[in-house]
């Protein structure tokens, strides 16, 4: 049981998940942090200088008017914190951008090799047919 589960760790499409996972991770961490850090702060100034990540309402709960998302949280005031959802809203474009240029780059990287391998195959000198084989050996045998 644990060569049969070595194996399937040392398989090559486990690994490339682990690295995919790992390096995903720590994209999005870029993604959040471009967004919280550089979106919303523009976003902000567009709106009239309100911080787009506090923006909620308060369905229930004491929490006094302009009070941080955080602290608002920590008050266990019921909210609908839409300013974080539209955040996540705008990490979920950008990443999903940004994996759609990757895949095209991937894809017109794959293009580009088929495309150089038909053109070397088309290149490459064509051999004999199996009849000018065949008949190149029958005419061996005669003599």
């Amino acid at each position: 049981m644990i060569k049969e589960f070595r194996d399937f760790i040392a398989k090559g499409n486990v690994m490339d998940l682990a690295v995919g996972i790992i390096i995903g991770a720590a994209f999005t961490a870029i993604v959040k942090s471009l967004v919280d850090d550089l979106i919303n702060p523009i976003i902000g100034l567009i709106i009239g200088g309100i911080d787009f990540t506090n923006m909620y309402v308060v369905l229930s709960g004491e929490v006094a008017p302009g009070t941080p998302l955080a602290a608002a949280r920590e008050a266990h005031a019921a909210l609908f914190a839409y300013g974080s959802f539209i955040t996540a809203v705008i990490n979920f474009l950008i990443i999903a951008f940004v994996v759609f240029l990757l895949v095209k780059a991937v894809n017109k990287l794959k293009d580009a090799a088929v495309k150089k391998e038909a053109a070397e195959a088309a290149a490459a000198p064509a051999g004999p047919t199996e009849l000018e084989v065949l008949l190149q050996i029958r005419d061996s045998l005669k003599k």
